[in-house]
Order: structure tokens, then C-alpha cells, then sequence
């Protein structure tokens, strides 16, 4: 994630509401991918005043004027309450319980942070109310009973379980509490669990169905990820057999990966985002490790073919090496947890060639762009 300028030439972050220099209101223009600083203009619209950005009328999302959980503006001629990231909300969470706004924001941080990934890989993020055929949709979910698997084993009522369903992604609200989600992913022996990786995953099972299925590349993702006709919920049932921690065999990414092809998918789909996302964030800053400037971020534009990765996917990899080994040392030195506890084997590399052809030639697909 990059940063941005104020008009008053402060940095300003993905998550900021106004610049701390000058007070001014800032707001994310998801048509322009750039976060502004913004003025009211005579009609009661607002204007980006930062460099850069074009001049044009904005308004506020609905959820950002009643719950404060939104940044981004919506182009003022568009018909619509919502911003482009908020018009995928399906069900959000019962905001008369206490807490669960506060769970609510947390979410809305990630998921917007992974629409912004989508946008600047030039995917197409489309609602179910513009498209209830091939539209994405999130259902924002709390268990029924204040008693569930982040705390204790329930008996009588079915848990939320945090997955995809023919577009619908659903997320159990607890994985925003983050005592919670250490609880879990302890119990499960998971060496990463976090918010914006739930996103991540559970997306890449949709652009999988919109993607891969039923396309000419379904028999190049069963060469690399298996055959997806394995029977899906016995695969999981024999995952979660076995005990934990679990290993991870050498051809992938991890080892929820080896319970079944959709979910090697999800997970290398989850890794390529990290990798671009985290990359931009380095070249942003300007960061160098041994005297290379970590800058290489692959171009959706240019096709890849299966196999032979172009010079952009291979430097991005060999740049990311260099940055989770170095982000993991600087953990190591403050006491703290690998954020990046993964290994990118020959194998792995190949499932993410694929990945971004894919992703390529969605781009490059007409009409598909926000």
C-alpha cells in the first residue's frame, strides 16, 4: 500500500480520515486509486485539492455519513449510497449489540484494503445488485450464542464458519477480535491468521469460479493445483483429522493449501496479493536491501505464459525474498512473531505463474474494469 499526499504536502496513510498537519478531511477516490485531501464545493458535493488528483464532484458513502466505517467517496454522478467497496456488503453485523461496530470498523479496514488490491490489479470487483449472476458479495456474521469456537466448544448451535459460497464470502465477526483469532489460530496451529489474509483467501476462491472454471485454463490449473473434483468436504474433514501442528509438504505455500485444489488456490491467490501489496509498500518508501531497491512489481498487462515466468515475475519474487526474509528479522529483533512465516519453493513459484496469467488476462478482458 503506497502513501499519498495532502495539499499541504503531508504523507497521508490508506486509513486516514483527515491530515494531521492541516485538519483537512481526506478521502479515498476508488475511480482515481488515490487518496485526497478534499474540499466542500458550493452544491454540497466535495472536490479533491491534492496534487494530481483530478478535480470532479464526490460524495460521501452512506456508511462513512452513519457508522464511520468508510473513507472512499463515490463519483457524484453515480446513482448510488454506497461506495464501490461498501455496495458489497450483504448483511452487516447487529450494530444494537455493543462492541460490534467496533468489530464492524476493523473489518471494513480490511475489506477495503483488499478492494483496493483488486482495483489496482485491475479486477473486476462487481456487486450482486449490479450483477446477481457473477456479482461478489460479504455477509458479516456473529454466532448466535455468546459461547463459539474463538471461546468455547458449542453443542447445540451450528458456529458461523468463515468461507465462499458461490460469491457469497462470509466472516465470522470474531476473527476481528484479535484475542479471539490468537485463540484460534494457536488451536489450529497456524503460523498466520489475520483479517486482510481472510479477505485475500476467501476472494481468491471467487475469481477462481469467475476466472478458471470453466475456462481454458481449467486444465492448466489441475496440472499445477490438482483436480477440483476431489470430494470437497471430505478432503477438509481428512485435513482436519490430522493433528497439529501440521507439515507442509514442499510443493505448497502451506499446509491448509494441501487439503484440497480450491484451497491451494485461495492460498497462493492470498500470497500473490500479499506480495504485490507488501512490495508496493517497500518501493513506496524507497527501501534497499544490500543496495537493491525493492521496486519490482510484475505488470498485469504483459501475458505470462504458463512456465516461463516474464523478468517483472521473477524479480518481484526475488525482491520478495529478500524483503520477508529482512521483515522477519526485524521481527525477530523486537521480540515479536514471523509476520511472514512461509516458504516459496520451485513448486509454489509455478502455482503463482499461474496465478498471475490469470490475473493478466483478466485484465486485459473489456469491460471488466471498475
Amino acid at each position: 500500500m503506497r502513501t499519498f499526499a495532502c495539499h499541504c504536502g503531508n504523507t497521508l496513510f490508506f486509513r486516514n480520515l483527515g491530515c494531521a498537519r492541516c485538519g483537512r478531511q481526506v478521502n479515498f477516490l476508488p475511480d482515481q486509486q488515490r487518496l485526497s485531501a478534499v474540499a466542500p464545493a458550493a452544491d454540497g458535493t466535495l472536490v479533491p485539492v491534492s496534487p494530481g488528483a483530478v478535480v470532479r464532484p464526490y460524495r460521501q458513502c452512506h456508511n462513512q455519513l452513519q457508522h464511520q466505517v468508510c473513507n472512499w467517496l463515490i463519483p457524484a454522478a453515480e446513482p448510488t449510497a454506497m461506495c464501490v467497496a461498501c455496495r458489497l456488503n450483504r448483511t452487516i453485523p447487529d450494530l444494537s449489540i455493543p462492541g460490534n461496530l467496533e468489530l464492524w470498523q476493523r473489518l471494513e479496514v480490511a475489506k477495503h484494503h483488499t478492494v483496493y488490491s483488486l482495483l489496482q490489479l485491475g479486477l473486476p470487483v462487481l456487486d450482486q445488485q449490479c450483477d446477481p449472476v457473477n456479482g461478489l458479495a460479504f455477509e458479516f456474521l456473529a454466532d448466535s450464542t455468546p459461547d463459539s469456537e474463538f471461546t468455547e466448544p458449542l453443542y447445540s448451535v451450528p458456529p458461523v464458519v468463515t468461507g465462499h459460497d458461490n460469491g457469497v464470502v462470509t466472516i465470522n465477526l470474531a476473527e476481528a477480535d484479535p484475542v479471539a483469532r490468537t485463540r484460534i489460530r494457536r488451536d489450529m496451529g497456524e503460523g498466520y491468521r489475520t483479517l486482510l489474509g481472510h479477505f485475500r483467501h476467501e476472494v481468491g476462491h471467487y475469481y477462481w469460479q469467475q476466472l478458471v472454471a470453466g475456462s481454458g485454463d481449467l486444465a492448466g490449473f489441475r496440472n499445477r493445483f490438482g483436480d477440483e473434483r476431489a470430494d470437497y468436504g471430505t478432503a477438509l474433514q481428512a485435513y482436519y483429522a490430522q493433528p497439529t501442528p501440521r507439515q507442509v509438504p514442499p510443493q505448497y505455500i502451506s499446509a491448509y493449501a494441501s487439503s484440497h485444489p480450491w484451497e491451494d488456490w485461495a492460498e497462493c491467490w492470498a500470497h500473490y496479493l500479499h506480495m504485490v501489496d507488501t512490495l508496493e509498500t517497500a518501493a513506496d518508501f524507497g527501501l534497499h536491501i544490500n543496495d537493491r531497491l525493492l521496486e519490482h512489481r510484475p505488470d498485469p498487462e504483459t501475458p505470462v505464459p504458463i512456465g516461463n515466468p516474464g523478468d517483472d515475475l521473477a524479480a518481484m519474487l526475488e525482491d520478495w525474498h529478500r524483503l520477508s526474509v529482512a521483515i522477519n528479522a526485524l521481527n525477530r529483533s523486537m521480540g515479536a512473531e514471523d509476520p511472514y512465516p512461509f516458504v516459496i519453493t520451485r513448486g509454489v513459484e509455478e502455482k503463482l505463474e499461474f496465478v498471475y496469467r490469470i490475473i493478466a488476462r483478466a485484465r486485459r478482458r473489456p469491460g471488466l474494469e471498475y
